[in-house]
């Protein structure tokens, strides 16, 4: 494949190359049963058997036990290196379940994702699980490992997963004696680009995969962050919180009563058809927190509106309006920074990819610079980032499962992207009926970016999965919850899109709205 704008797309080490290959199709292994441990063994014994060895080209620089603490159980915690510079993190159970988790990073990654969410939640249901910095390490919000570092860009672009999968699953196998039954991966954010890149290319990597709020079109997405970026950032196109509060409580009171319970989330957001301008301020001019002036309104098109560059080749669906855009961890953190955008995550991200992938100039002003100026550039960054082949045929050939999930007030990454990448599978794989065979979507109304908001964010897709993978139990309806400080303060049906849960039980009830048996999945 050619390059672009001196940036080699695929720059391959045998290494690399060799790690790949020792990669197994998902499914059992069970008749793989070498090495010096035992599939009882504890994590100590665990520990013992990886101590300074070098397995698949990861050489193992540290492995002790950590003791049990809070949620947190006893494990054999293993750190290693995959020359030159791709480390990894595998944590055995003190009882293990006989299967691989591999957890996804966020952002630009830089970092191994530490003990905590998806990944705590796996090691105390005894699975092994890994994960990597994918390559380099850094600021979570930085991609200057990617100006001349083209080896490391390959290995976050799409490299990083199997080769750390093939070391892992040695390892898993020097200390218990055998293969892991079953491999999942689960990622959220970059994380479930990852996962979707590891179904499109390597189909055959894992048993099963849970891709949460994908960041699988880099290219649409971050294009998208810069063409907003710049409306906020234009002369009276910045949000007070106080303006983005009046946003979110017009789209509240036009939109909220559509599931059937007025309790400050839009849960049937198909339903919502809510038309900003009714905010418009007299004349088009700033004139007080309780409207929108034109420059505002521009920028709220902007966001919710299609983007698209290089003649239609890359696009982002945009993001719907959802009525909690006043959460602390919606607009303010992602979009308008409230009231300066320079601080907003999104202007964030997008201003790193420009100096780093696009201009390739650290000196560049992102306000400053079109997105499609270079399009080499843009068919770089897409080869190496983008997740967007629909084509899963592969992938379903090979018996594997899908779970596709999205937090339904997600500012960070648009949940109707990633109904259009739903979409688009359906149609290439044959239609909903095959779709129904491996794979299943799942909006989850009210939750931010992977986590918190007012919604109910806190579901074991893990679990799901595996019954899926393992017994052919597919997943339906799901049991969502909403969990402060240990505590579950009310549940909700998670449905399958496009459904929504509308509320059927008695009316002026607390106690029956906080619980997910008198909601029901309904057809929109």
């Amino acid at each position: 494949m050619q390059s672009h704008a001196g940036f080699p797309l695929f720059r391959f080490s045998l290494s690399v190359l060799a790690a790949a290959a020792l990669v197994g199709c998902g499914g059992d292994d069970n008749d793989n049963d070498g090495g010096t441990g035992n599939a009882s063994a504890t994590a100590e014994q665990a520990c013992a058997a990886l101590a300074g060895k070098t397995l698949a080209g990861a050489t193992v620089a540290t492995a002790a036990t950590v003791a049990a603490s809070g949620a947190a159980p006893l494990y054999c915690k293993v750190n290693a290196t995959i020359a030159p510079q791709l480390n990894l993190e595998l944590r055995l159970p003190q009882q293990w379940n006989g299967k691989l988790y591999y957890g996804g990073g966020g952002g630009y990654n830089g970092a191994i994702p530490d003990l905590s969410g998806p990944n705590l939640n796996a090691l105390t249901q005894g699975y092994a699980t890994v994960n990597s910095d994918s390559g380099h390490q850094g600021n979570v919000l930085s991609a200057d490992f990617a100006l001349n570092d083209t080896y490391a860009a390959n290995l976050f672009g799409s490299l990083s997963v199997p080769t750390v999968l093939s070391s892992a699953r040695e390892m898993v196998q020097a200390a218990y004696g055998k293969q892991p039954d079953r491999a999942y991966f689960e990622g959220c954010s970059n994380g479930g680009r990852e996962a979707l890149m590891a179904a499109q290319r390597n189909p055959n990597l894992f048993d099963g995969i849970i891709a949460r709020a994908p960041a699988y079109n880099w290219v649409g997405f971050m294009g998208q962050f810069n063409r907003t970026a710049k409306a906020l950032a234009a002369p009276g196109g910045g949000f007070s919180p106080a303006k983005v509060a009046t946003l979110a409580a017009a789209v509240r009171n036009a939109c909220d009563a559509g599931d059937g319970i007025v309790d400050g989330v839009v849960g049937n957001p198909q339903a919502c058809s809510f038309d900003p301008a009714v905010l418009r301020c007299v004349g088009g001019a700033d004139t007080g927190n309780a409207c929108l002036s034109d420059a505002q309104l521009a920028a709220v098109s902007s966001w919710t509106s299609t983007a698209s560059w290089a003649g239609g080749a890359y696009t982002n669906a945009g993001w719907a309006l959802t009525g909690n855009e006043d959460d602390p961890g919606a607009w303010a953190t992602w979009v308008s920074g409230t009231p300066d955008v320079r601080s907003a995550l999104q202007y964030l991200f997008q201003d790193t990819t420009v100096k780093n992938y696009l201009a390739r100039n650290p000196a560049q002003d992102s306000l400053a610079y079109t997105w499609d100026a270079n399009l080499n550039a843009v068919y770089a960054l897409a080869a190496l980032n983008d997740a967007t082949n629909a084509d899963l045929r592969p992938f379903k050939n090979s018996n594997a499962k899908l779970i596709l999930w999205h937090g339904g007030n997600d500012a960070a990454l648009s949940h109707k992207a990633t109904t259009a990448y739903y979409q688009a599978a359906t149609a290439a794989v044959g239609g909903q009926a095959a779709m129904n065979e491996f794979a299943r979507y799942y909006i989850a109304p009210g939750v931010n970016h992977c986590a918190g908001g007012p919604g109910a964010d806190d579901a074991d897709l893990l679990a799901a999965l595996d019954a899926w993978v393992s017994n052919n139990t597919a997943p339906g309806t799901l049991t969502a919850r909403k969990v402060v400080a240990g505590a579950t303060q009310f549940t909700r049906p998670l449905c399958q899109y496009p459904q929504y849960a509308r509320y059927t039980g008695p009316a002026n009830n607390a106690a029956a709205a906080a619980l997910a048996s008198n909601y029901t999945c309904t057809a929109p």
